[in-house]
């Protein structure tokens, strides 16, 4: 079986590439079409591997200024070559599944979540500070990817989201169904000692506006409780000037101490509305109870009484209150718990369910189970939700 990978852009690391990782352990002999490609903006993940460039690749300034460029994307990905592969999984947040397959190719696409600047504008916008004139005229430019986002999610056989908050969008905006496998997550790199909880909270993330930091700095200098803060970004100094005495900025921590901080913190802090929520997972991992907003993919994953416990809106008090019920009990947290509940999130769970998923639609493929390209994963299907 002939099997290529596609990616939207290999210019930043996270979760969506820790994924696509994933995927190559799986397949890895097939090679990666993506629109630009940068070792070192991926910390070398992809060294090795059979990597191939988009056109974008030779626009000038194309790795750091990626956004200016917009109207290529579409023209990039709809001009690679694919004829002659027998399977095409695309990992996508934006274009990677509008590549075009062969008829007899089967395409599954692995979807962190449909194009955000285009369906959630004002969010977007907000999130990334647009304003002023390219706030007026994006959105005119953005009818037309929006045409091609409907017409091009019917190119993919059947569609795997991240959460069931993107398969909702992804029946919402695509009239297409999708299976639920969660991103892998490294809980077996995370030490797990059993070891009494101090007395510190943690926060850990990117210091940028939908993080929402803000709402947990302001809780706890309300709360004069003491919270680390581990990340950086662009809003670290107005963040310092709303914290209170008790609350430590940490920076940049090197993964290594991360971990450890999760073995260690009382309860982790989940302010952000995230599709999914790689940390507070491996917050769990480390035996740590997660506070979390009661929204999209901390909504799924963590057990309100059991793993955790909820806050209704991003909003201060929301906070406070949950965590003077936190402080009321905190015994009723099993740490040991919570490390199992974590596991069943491991990348060696993702491995399997994954693979089993793409094994059982290739063979359906090859024995011509179903109807042609983009017709045969409906809103109308089973609930195809997979979790343990």
């Amino acid at each position: 079986m002939k099997v290529a990978i596609i990616h939207d852009y290999l210019n930043q690391y996270g979760g969506a590439e820790r994924l696509l990782e994933a995927i190559c352990e799986l397949y890895p002999d097939a090679p990666i079409y993506t629109s630009i490609y940068n070792p070192d903006k991926v910390q070398h993940r992809f060294d090795g591997r059979d990597v191939r460039t988009s056109f974008m690749q030779r626009l000038p300034g194309v790795i750091n200024h990626h956004q200016v460029y917009l109207p290529f994307y579409t023209f990039a990905f709809e001009s690679f070559d694919l004829s002659g592969y027998d399977l095409v999984i695309s990992s996508s947040s934006a274009w990677a599944k509008g590549v075009k397959v062969s008829p007899e190719t089967l395409h599954i696409c692995y979807c962190h979540t449909p194009m955000r600047f285009v369906w959630q504008f004002d969010d977007y916008a907000k999130r990334e500070r647009i304003k002023g004139p390219a706030k007026a005229v994006l959105p005119l430019f953005l009818n037309y990817v929006r045409l091609w986002d409907v017409k091009t999610a019917q190119r993919p056989d059947f569609y795997v989201a991240n959460s069931q908050t993107v398969r909702e969008r992804i029946a919402r905006f695509w009239q297409r169904d999708a299976v639920v496998i969660n991103p892998p997550v490294e809980v077996s790199e995370i030490p797990y000692r059993g070891a009494p909880r101090q007395d510190f909270y943690l926060w850990v993330g990117r210091m940028v506006p939908y993080k929402r930091a803000d709402v947990a700095i302001r809780a706890f200098k309300e709360l004069d409780l003491p919270l680390k803060v581990v990340g950086t970004g662009r809003d670290m100094e107005a963040l310092k000037k709303m914290a209170g005495p008790r609350t430590e900025f940490l920076g940049f921590v090197p993964d290594e101490q991360v971990r450890e901080l999760f073995t260690q913190c009382r309860a982790f802090i989940q302010a952000g509305a995230e599709d999914f929520g790689i940390t507070p997972v491996e917050a769990m991992a480390g035996g740590a109870p997660v506070i979390a907003i009661n929204q999209y993919g901390p909504a799924e994953i963590v057990l309100d009484g059991k793993t955790g416990l909820f806050f209704e809106t991003q909003t201060q008090e929301a906070l406070v209150e949950a965590v003077r019920r936190f402080e009321a009990d905190p015994a009723k947290f099993d740490s040991a718990e919570i490390r199992r509940y974590a596991e069943t999130f491991d990348h060696q769970v993702f491995l399997k369910r994954f693979g089993d998923y793409v094994n059982q639609r290739w063979e359906e493929h090859t024995r011509g189970k179903g109807a042609p390209n983009g017709e045969r994963n409906n809103v109308k299907g089973e609930d195809t939700k997979i979790r343990v």
